[in-house]
């Protein structure tokens, strides 16, 4: 098991951090909200160590470092593809997580010669895809540190990263089904977005598969190991 050292790419308005570990087909690994490349060590070590990993911070996260006024996915698309296109990479794999697989579509459509083939795991194109009780919780907490800026306190990151899933993302349903990329659509049995959100994009989106892996959550369907084994054999097939 190697050792994960971070490591840098430096942009006009951001230096973006990233992970890399193996040496096999290279293999995107993109976080969700208010998370870190720090979720993926174990996929880079043991998971998916056949794959030449490469696990990015977004802006806003981790360790990478950038000014921001807003956090959006299209920026958040567009730095991915200015990572690779730094290290070289023509062809990669992609998993993308919550919003790093919001990351993932976008991706998907803009550069489908570049990004072969992609995991989006518990993705939304549209802020309305999120159930009803997530998205009053986002609100909500987006009204708290909102207040709490007022008084002062340094609440402007997790306030942009909140308002980040308020939002719909910067794709069409148009622009969904002009996606030629492969791509595998997970979701959690109790997810944070809606079941027909996702049948949806399945439906729009050409060739895309689904697949439900039971007895987990948004939050711990990332871990489950029927997830897992479904993500490595559709990577490697």
């Amino acid at each position: 098991m190697g050792r994960l050292t971070t490591q840098y790419v430096n942009l006009a308005d951001a230096r973006i951090a990233y992970t890399e570990h193996g040496s096999g087909p290279a293999l995107v690994l993109l976080h969700g909200n208010s998370e870190s490349k720090r979720v993926f060590s174990t996929y880079q070590t043991v998971h998916f160590a056949m794959f030449r990993t490469i696990a990015v911070d977004s802006r806003g996260h981790g360790q990478t470092i950038s000014q921001d006024a807003q956090y959006s996915i299209a920026q958040y698309s567009q730095d991915v593809i200015a990572l690779c296109e730094a290290k070289g990479i023509t062809r990669a794999s992609v998993i993308g997580y919550s919003d790093g697989g919001n990351i993932a579509l976008l991706l998907a459509h803009k550069r489908p010669e570049l990004f072969t083939r992609i995991v989006a795991i518990s993705p939304n194109y549209l802020a309305s895809g999120t159930t009803d009780g997530w998205l009053r919780f986002f609100r909500g907490v987006a009204r708290i540190m909102r207040l709490l800026a007022r008084v002062g306190l340094p609440t402007r990151k997790v306030l942009l990263r909140f308002e980040l899933m308020l939002n719909d993302i910067g794709i069409t349903a148009e622009e969904l089904g002009e996606i030629r990329t492969s791509l595998r659509i997970l979701y959690a049995e109790r997810d944070m977005i809606k079941e027909e959100h996702i049948q949806e994009m399945g439906r729009l989106i050409p060739g895309a598969s689904i697949k439900k892996i039971s007895r987990c959550n948004h939050m711990t369907i990332f871990y489950k190991k029927e997830a897992i084994e479904d993500m490595r054999a559709y990577l490697l097939g």
